[in-house]
């Protein structure tokens, strides 16, 4: 199947009248960076996203909220000229992995989250300095005290309810021996294991899980680590995050609201949210089949940056993963279901400050495969800047 240019998708997608993009954040409306206490958004991609009005969502594993949040970023990129509560420039939709709602306005809800749940949340960071301390004393054997406390101010993410360790700044510090970041590696995932143990001695079983990122798809229902290698680092996120917060659910919750903000009914009924949605593809698709007529259903364009695909060990199969797969994935079987041309677009984030597989590669090596059952539809080499190019071009183009 033939893939599209965006000045394509944009003539497909300007006189739209049922549209909702779906769109993650890292990697692809802003690049890649070790620290996230340095993006950065521009405003006239802010502007844009307002100007989409109903027809643009964010669904990202980030949050909305707090210091390392995307609203520190929209304030930022705005002020003094403008206050995004007033104005509603917040980018509206779903974040940590579809847990944290939030309007334009910048009001946030926790949907299907209890109070246990969120007192244990707020607990995860500093246990993840703890038990970090003597694996950095372990790798980085040349610092100081006060060095790894420097780290660990950078690499424990306090988000509220996503709590993360993110080692980039440490495998940096490893680079060329990849024995050390490996066990790195294993160690950060054996930690967040024990953190899970002991969310269970709280009575909070089957509450939370650990994401990785990038990973390498499902072995069961845990999620692969990306080992890193010489030329990738691998799995560099951590995070732990609530079950059912992942971005396919997600999806089914942005497209019942769009359907409510249009007709005033949700079809998949007021108290959908990703703690009760369904957990698998096949089951997520049934669903919408089922509950949404056609002529309810938007046209869906799914926009992400991480997918992956590596060779199995004995190379008889793939092991595909990475946070974008599965909510693209759902955005193309929704399209085959309704018979809608639904796009799924993938932007290139390997200019950013962290390693990640090139659309350089005409075979697109580490992100997909032959048989790859995910079809891309848009390629965006470009990077961040284009795709917010495009983002802007698009949004004038349907004001008008």
């Amino acid at each position: 199947m033939q893939r599209l240019a965006l000045p394509e998708l944009l003539e497909e997608l300007s006189a739209e009248s049922d549209l909702l993009i779906v769109q993650d954040l890292d990697g692809v409306c802003m690049p890649l960076v070790r620290d996230p206490l340095t993006r950065r958004l521009q405003p006239q991609t802010i502007r844009a996203a307002a100007q989409l009005g109903d027809c643009f969502r964010v669904l990202t594993n980030g949050e909305h909220g707090g210091r390392r949040g995307v609203n520190r970023l929209v304030e930022q990129a705005m002020q003094p000229s403008a206050d995004p509560a007033v104005e509603g420039l917040y980018l509206p939709g779903l974040a940590a992995g579809g847990v944290q709602l939030q309007t334009r306005h910048g009001e946030l809800s926790h949907p299907g989250v209890s109070q246990a749940e969120l007192k244990f949340l707020k607990s995860v960071p500093l246990r993840l300095r703890d038990g970090l301390v003597p694996l950095l004393e372990r790798a980085l054997p040349h610092t100081d005290n006060q060095e790894r406390e420097h780290l660990l101010d950078r690499i424990v993410l306090d988000n509220a309810v996503s709590p993360t360790a993110n080692i980039n700044l440490v495998i940096e510090q490893l680079e060329g021996n990849l024995k050390l970041q490996r066990q790195l590696q294993d160690a950060c995932h054996a930690l967040l294991k024990e953190l899970l143990h002991q969310a269970e001695h709280e009575d909070l079983k089957d509450s939370f899980f650990v994401h990785l990122a990038p990973n390498l798809g499902l072995d069961g229902r845990q999620e692969r680590l990306r080992p890193a290698s010489p030329d990738r680092a691998g799995t560099t996120d951590f995070q732990f995050m609530l079950q059912g917060a992942v971005k396919e659910a997600g999806l089914l919750v942005l497209i019942n609201e769009h359907i409510r903000r249009r007709t005033g009914s949700a079809p998949l009924g007021d108290g959908l949210n990703v703690r009760t949605a369904p957990r698998d593809l096949e089951a997520l698709t049934d669903l919408c089949v089922t509950q949404i007529p056609a002529k309810l259903m938007p046209t869906l364009v799914g926009v992400g940056d991480t997918i992956t695909s590596e060779p199995s060990a004995d190379g008889m199969s793939w092991q595909r993963g990475g946070s974008d797969r599965g909510f693209l994935t759902l955005v193309q079987k929704l399209g085959q279901a309704y018979q809608r041309n639904n796009r799924v677009v993938l932007v290139d984030s390997s200019g950013g400050e962290l390693e990640r597989p090139s659309h350089r590669d005409p075979l697109l090596r580490g992100l997909t495969d032959p048989e790859d059952p995910l079809h891309l539809d848009v390629l965006v080499p470009g990077g961040p800047a284009a795709y917010c190019n495009w983002f802007e071009q698009l949004s004038q183009r349907r004001s008008q």
